[in-house]
C-alpha cells in the first residue's frame, strides 16, 4: 500500500471489527504473513528502523517479511546506527524459528512484467549483493511482493537464485492488478520454460474485496476468507499484509484476536516448510495472460518513462557487450564500477511507483522526474564506455587514410544498412566505401543531409567488420526506389514491399503488397478503418476524430536506391502531425515515426466521467478502456487472427476473445512488451508490431489490431494526466510467413534494439572478429561481460527447440561451466580448444536462460 491513498484509509480503521467465532479446540488453525514495504525512495522515514526494533522486541509472537528497498540500509547506517546495529541482532537467525525474512530484495521493486529479462536478473544481482553487505547471514527462500511484481519467467530466474518457494498473492494494493484466483493451498508455478517453483497462488476461493479497487479478500484472516479457503479444501490458509514502511500499527492483526481464531505470524519460510501441506501434484502453468494488471497506459507522462526506460535498458547491454570486446580484443580495463552505477540508475528507474504514480513527489522531484535523472545516468555512463571501446575517443588523423569500424553487439549475424556522418573533407559525390576485401558496397547519400550516407553492411555475430573510404565515383546500385502517382499518393518500393500513402486519407497506408509472399496485399479495403491511420475519441471535441478526416502533404525525403522514406504532413483536429514511413532495401522491417505537436490538452479516451471526481471504489476506470484510446490502427487482410505477444523471457498466446475492459474486476493483459504479433493461421503468415516502449495494445473481433498513441484524461486517484508537450514515439510493422517463432520475431526486435554501430578510424584491422558463433539460429544474448579473467555469457533461447548447439568462441579457455545465477556451479561444461577457439554444446528448452562462465579466457 501506498502514501497516496492513506488520505483515505487509516489503516487502523481498515481491519475488520473483531469477530470471536464460535470454535472447538480442534479449530483449524490458519497463518498471516505480515511485513514491510518500501524504502528510501518511496517511503521510510527517519527513525523507522528504531520502531520496527521496538515492536519486534515489544511482541515476541511476531515474525515479519520484508520487501524493502536495499539502498534504503545505506540511509539507515547514517539516519539511526543504532536501530541498524539492533535490527541486524534480529534478523541474524535465518532459520526456520527466526522472525525476520526478506522476501524481495529486487533492487528497484519493478513490476518485472514491463521490462527487459535481463533487467529482472540484476534486480535480484544487485539487490542480494547489497543486502548482504548489511544482513551477511541472509538467506533467500521465498520470493513475495506487497505489488503484482511477477511475470511468468520468474521461476527459472527464482530457482537459479537459490529460491525455494514464491507467493503470487498482493492482496493489499492491487490498484495495478492481481494475479488471476487460481489453485488450491499450494500450486506447482511452471514458467515457460518447464521451471517450477512451489507457490501459494491466490486463492480460486480468494475474491476480490467489496467496495474495494485495491485489495482481494486475503488481506486480512478476516472468517468469511478464512472459510471459503477451508471449505475449498486448503488445510493451512494464509493471508498476508505487507505495511507500508512508515505506518505504525505494529503487528498487522494484533496478538492474534482480530479476525478468525487461532491465527499465527509466520515468515514465508516457516509456513512452506512447517505449516503447509508441503507440496502439491497441482501445477499452474502460469501464461502472462494470468497477470491481469493495468497501468495508466499512452498517458504522456507513462510513456515517456517507458520509452527512457527502454532507451537505457538498450544501451546499458550494448555497452557490456562493447567493453567485452574491447577487453578480449584490446586487453583495456574492465570499467566495473561504471557498469555497476548505470545498472543502478536503470534499475531505480523501473521502480514501480515511477510507473503507477509517476506525479507523486515534490516538484521538480516526481518519480517521472527522478527517471530523468536516473537514466540519464545511465545513457551516459553507457555512451562513454561505448565510445571508449569504439574508440571514438582517440583524434581523428584526417590527412591519413580512413576506415570505418562496425560493431555488432547481438548473437547474430547482421546485415543492415549504416548510417554514417562523414568527416570533413570526404565529398560524398567522389568516394566509394569497400570492404576488408576491396568489394564496392552498395551507397546512398542522403537527400536531407549531403554528409549523410548509408551504406550496406555485414557484420559477424558479436564483433565487427571494417570498410574503407575508396576515393572513386560510387557505381549506381538498382534497389528501393519512391515516385508520385497522378492523385499525389506516394509509392515507396523496395525488394520486399510495394507500399501506397495515401494523400486524400491522412497518409494512411492504401496498399501493402508483399513481395516476398507472392504480392500478398496486406490492407484490408473491406474495412472502414484505414491501415496505418490514428483514430480516438476527444470527448470534449465531438466523439470520434481521425487523421484520414483531411488531406494531407506528402513528401519523399529519401529516394534509393537503399533507403526510400516518406514524410506526411497534416492535422489531427488542428494540431500538427509529421509521421515518417521508412523502407530500405533488404529489410523486412517498415519503420514509422510519429510526432504530433499538440497545441494544448486535449482529453482522449473513455469521457467516463472525466469531470467528475471520482469515488476510488469505483470500479469503473476511464484509463481501461482502450478502444477509445487514439489508436494507430492496422486492418488486415487476413482470413482467421490469432495474437502472439512478447513478454520478459517469454511470449504467449494469447486466449483472450478481445482486449477491452472498463472495470476493476475485469481487467485483461493487453501489454506488449516489445513486440505484438498478429497471425493468420489458415494463409501461415503474420503482421508483428513492434514498439520503442511498453506499452497496450487493442485486438478483438471487427476490430484490427491496434497500437495505444495517446491517452489523456484521469487515472488513478482521479489524477488528470495530461497532455504537456509534443508526443513522439516509433514502431515498426513486419509482415512475414509463418508462425512469430519461425518467422524470428523476436530476433528481429532484439536486433532492432540493437543497431549496429559504426565509428570512424586510422587504425586498419587485420580481420573482422566475431566472439561467438552458434550452429543454428534461435538462441540470444542478452548479457556477456568480464569478471577478473572470466568471460560470462548468458544465452537466452528465444525461437530455437531443445537441441544441442554448437557454440564456438574466439578465444581460449581452460574450463567451462553452467553456473547458476547466484553464482553456483551447476555443470562442468567438455570443451574442445580448436585453432585457438573454444569450442561446446549447450542444450535447453524455448525460453530457458543458461549462463556460462569460460574461465581465463583470451585470445592472446
Amino acid at each position: 500500500m501506498k502514501k497516496y491513498y492513506l488520505t483515505f484509509l487509516n489503516p487502523l480503521m481498515m481491519l475488520i471489527p473483531m469477530v470471536f467465532m464460535a470454535i472447538g479446540t480442534q479449530a483449524q488453525k490458519a497463518y498471516f504473513i505480515d511485513g514491510y514495504h518500501g524504502g528510501v525512495y518511496g517511503h521510510y522515514p527517519v527513525g523507522y528502523t528504531q520502531f520496527v526494533v521496538d515492536e519486534l522486541n515489544k511482541n515476541k509472537f511476531w515474525k515479519i517479511n520484508l520487501e524493502i528497498e536495499p539502498e534504503t540500509w545505506d540511509s539507515v547506517k547514517v539516519r539511526e546506527p543504532q536501530a541498524l546495529a539492533g535490527f541486524q541482532e534480529l534478523f541474524a537467525d535465518q532459520s526456520l524459528a527466526g522472525r525476520i525474512e526478506y522476501v524481495s530484495p529486487a533492487y528497484g521493486q519493478s513490476y518485472f512484467y514491463n521490462v527487459s529479462g535481463e533487467s529482472i536478473i540484476r534486480h535480484f544481482h544487485y539487490g542480494i549483493k547489497k543486502v548482504k553487505s548489511y544482513f551477511p547471514t541472509a538467506v533467500f527462500t521465498t520470493y513475495s511482493s506487497e505489488e503484482p511484481c511477477f511475470t511468468s519467467a520468474l521461476p527459472q530466474i527464482l530457482n537459479s537464485f537459490g529460491y525455494k518457494y514464491a507467493s503470487l498473492k498482493n492482496p493489499n494494493t492491487c490498484w495495478g492488478g492481481y494475479t488471476r484466483a487460481f489453485g488450491g493451498e499450494l500450486v506447482n508455478w511452471v514458467g515457460p520454460d518447464g521451471s517450477r517453483i512451489t507457490t501459494v497462488p491466490r486463492y480460486g476461493s480468494e475474491g476480490l474485496e467489496p467496495n474495494s479497487t485495491w485489495q482481494t479478500e486475503g488481506w486480512t484472516n478476516s472468517p468469511k476468507y478464512i472459510s471459503d479457503a477451508l471449505k475449498s479444501g486448503i488445510k493451512n490458509p494464509v493471508a498476508m499484509t505487507f505495511q507500508d514502511a512508515g505506518w505504525r500499527n505494529g503487528p498487522w492483526i494484533g496478538n492474534g484476536e482480530k479476525g478468525y481464531q487461532p491465527t499465527e505470524y509466520k515468515t514465508w519460510r516457516d509456513y512452506f516448510a512447517n505449516h503447509s501441506i508441503g507440496k502439491t501434484d497441482q501445477d499452474w502453468h502460469f501464461s502472462q495472460e494470468d497477470m491481469q494488471v493495468s497501468l495508466v497506459w499512452g498517458s504522456q507522462v507513462l510513456q515517456k518513462i517507458a520509452q527512457q526506460v527502454r532507451v537505457s535498458e538498450n544501451k546499458i547491454v550494448m555497452a557490456e557487450k562493447m567493453a567485452t570486446l574491447n577487453k578480449i580484443y584490446n586487453n583495456a580495463p574492465w570499467p566495473q564500477e561504471a557498469i555497476d552505477e548505470a545498472w543502478r540508475g536503470l534499475m531505480l528507474s523501473q521502480h514501480h511507483d515511477c510507473w503507477i504514480v509517476p506525479y507523486n513527489g515534490k516538484r521538480g522531484n516526481t518519480w517521472a522526474d527522478k527517471v530523468v535523472v536516473w537514466t540519464d545516468t545511465t545513457n551516459r555512463i553507457s555512451d562513454r564506455i561505448i565510445a571508449s571501446a569504439a574508440g571514438t575517443h582517440v583524434g581523428l588523423n584526417k590527412n591519413a587514410d580512413q576506415w570505418i569500424n562496425v560493431y555488432n553487439t547481438t548473437g547474430n549475424i547482421k546485415n543492415e544498412l549504416v548510417s554514417l556522418n562523414l568527416p570533413a573533407g570526404i565529398d560524398p559525390q567522389t568516394i566509394s566505401i569497400v570492404d576488408d576485401k576491396n568489394k564496392e558496397v552498395p551507397l546512398q547519400v542522403s537527400a536531407q543531409d549531403q554528409k549523410v550516407v548509408y551504406f550496406k553492411s555485414a557484420v559477424p555475430a558479436m564483433g565487427y567488420s571494417q570498410y574503407k573510404f575508396d576515393k572513386k565515383k560510387t557505381s549506381k546500385t538498382a534497389g528501393a526506389k519512391a515516385s508520385v502517382l497522378a492523385s499525389g499518393d506516394i509509392v515507396l518500393e523496395t525488394d520486399h514491399y510495394k507500399l501506397v500513402l495515401n494523400k486524400a486519407k491522412g497518409g494512411s497506408i492504401k496498399s501493402l503488397i508483399v513481395k516476398t509472399l507472392a504480392n500478398k496485399e496486406f490492407v484490408d479495403a473491406k474495412s472502414e478503418r484505414s491501415f496505418n491511420e490514428l483514430r480516438g475519441n476527444f470527448f470534449d471535441n465531438g466523439g470520434f476524430h481521425s487523421t484520414t478526416e483531411n488531406p494531407v502533404t506528402i513528401s519523399i525525403i529519401e529516394n534509393g536506391p537503399l533507403v526510400v522514406t516518406a514524410q506526411v504532413k497534416g492535422e489531427l483536429l488542428s494540431n500538427p502531425f509529421t509521421q515518417t514511413i521508412t523502407l530500405k532495401q533488404g529489410d523486412r522491417k517498415i519503420e514509422c515515426a510519429l510526432e504530433i505537436d499538440w497545441k494544448t490538452n486535449i482529453g482522449i479516451g473513455s469521457d467516463y466521467k472525466q469531470h467528475e471526481k471520482i469515488d476510488p471504489k469505483d470500479y469503473h476506470k476511464p484509463f481501461y478502456d482502450d478502444s477509445q484510446k487514439l489508436l494507430a490502427l492496422f486492418p488486415v487482410n487476413f482470413q482467421s487472427e490469432k495474437i502472439y505477444k512478447d513478454a520478459p523471457f517469454d511470449v504467449t498466446e494469447s486466449k483472450l476473445e478481445n482486449t477491452f475492459f472498463s472495470r476493476w474486476d475485469s481487467i485483461k493483459h493487453n501489454l506488449m512488451v516489445t513486440w505484438v504479433d498478429l497471425y493468420d493461421a489458415k494463409n501461415d503468415m503474420g503482421l508483428a508490431l513492434l514498439s520503442d516502449q511498453t506499452t497496450s495494445y487493442a485486438h478483438g473481433k471487427n476490430f484490427p489490431l491496434g497500437l495505444n498513441v495517446q491517452y489523456s484524461g484521469a487515472g488513478l486517484w482521479g489524477r488528470n494526466h495530461t497532455i504537456t508537450g509534443p508526443t513522439k514515439m516509433r514502431y515498426a510493422l513486419v509482415p512475414h510467413a509463418g508462425k512469430w517463432d519461425k518467422a524470428a520475431i523476436s530476433t528481429e526486435a532484439s536486433t532492432w534494439n540493437e543497431p549496429v554501430l559504426a565509428t570512424l578510424t586510422n587504425q586498419p584491422a587485420k580481420t573482422q572478429k566475431s566472439l561467438i558463433k552458434a550452429s543454428r539460429k534461435g538462441y540470444q544474448y542478452p548479457s556477456i561481460s568480464i569478471d577478473g579473467n572470466d568471460l560470462f555469457i548468458r544465452i537466452f533461447n528465444a525461437e530455437g527447440d531443445d537441441q544441442p548447439q554448437k557454440i564456438t568462441l574466439d578465444g581460449k579457455a581452460s574450463s567451462a561451466a553452467l553456473v547458476e545465477l547466484n553464482g553456483d556451479v551447476k555443470e562442468e561444461l567438455v570443451i574442445s580448444n580448436q585453432q585457438g577457439k573454444t569450442v561446446l554444446n549447450v542444450s535447453m528448452p524455448r525460453f530457458g536462460i543458461r549462463t556460462i562462465r569460460l574461465k581465463d579466457f583470451s585470445t592472446h
